[in-house]
Parts: structure tokens; C-alpha cells; sequence
């Protein structure tokens, strides 16, 4: 069966409920997407807990760990920057650290994550950006 996003409805259910999210990828140069979209989130009210083993120290003013396992709070939203073919780790890293949704970001797609994701009991968004769906679904804000 092919993969299918969950509804806007719930989608939007999932971002008001989101407490921490951690942004794999994120680079800690400005002009890159995951920066830019990290920080339009962090703006709306979103906790960003960064992740790149290349980055020693802060992101947006935020400890930044070297792999999800390394971070010692709570995660609801695992945000995925990494190309297809390399989120199969991160998928199985969320479903060990607890998370409740794997979100690959627009142009990141992996049915193996995928199914990995959802048999550890995560909802899964693929090819989606979390800023996009944030501003149609939650305009206002949270």
C-alpha cells in the first residue's frame, strides 16, 4: 500500500501538540534551509533542540547534540534535513529514543523510514515542509 500523509486535520492536531522538536541536519550557517525554517519555528513558540555531529556548541541558542539519542528530554517531533537514502538511521534512532513523529522535510521521501517509523509506533509526514504546513494550519500561532 502506498504511503499517504496523515490528514491537514491532523496534522495540525500534531503541531499544537508538539512540545520539542528536534531538527536532525541543521546546519549552523544562516543562509541554509533548515536554519531558516528551525528559526521561523523557534519564532512561533516551538522548542528546537538541534542535532548535527558536525556542529560543536549552540544553534539558535540551543545546545546542539551530536545524534538524537544524545538528547536527555522528551522529543514529540523528530524534523528530518538529511537526503532520502540517509533517514533510514534517524527513523530507527526516533523509535529508540520514544519520539512520537518522524516529519522528513519537502523533497525527503523513504518508505523503508517509513515503515520503520510507524512499526515503533510514530505517525510519519514525508515530503512535507513543517514551516509550509505551520503557516496554513496555524496562522495565528499555536
Amino acid at each position: 500500500m502506498a504511503f499517504e500523509n496523515p490528514s491537514r486535520d491532523h496534522i495540525k492536531v500534531l503541531l499544537q501538540n508538539a512540545g520539542n522538536i528536534a531538527v536532525v541536519g541543521l546546519s549552523d550557517k544562516e543562509d541554509r534551509v533548515s536554519y531558516m525554517v528551525a528559526a521561523a519555528m523557534q519564532s512561533k513558540g516551538y522548542r528546537i533542540i538541534p542535532v548535527n555531529p558536525m556542529v560543536q556548541g549552540t544553534i539558535l541558542g540551543e545546545v546542539c547534540y551530536a545524534s538524537l539519542k544524545d538528547i536527555p528530554e522528551p522529543v514529540d517531533i523528530v524534523n528530518v534535513f538529511r537526503r532520502s537514502d540517509q533517514v533510514v538511521p534517524v527513523a530507527e534512532e526516533a523509535v529508540k529514543i520514544g519520539a512520537k513523529v518522524l516529519w522528513l522535510q519537502q523533497g525527503i521521501a523513504n518508505e523503508e523510514a517509513a515503515e520503520i517509523a510507524k512499526a515503533g509506533g510514530l505517525e510519519v509526514i514525508m515530503d512535507r515542509c513543517i514551516k509550509v504546513e505551520d503557516s496554513i494550519l496555524l496562522p495565528g500561532g499555536r
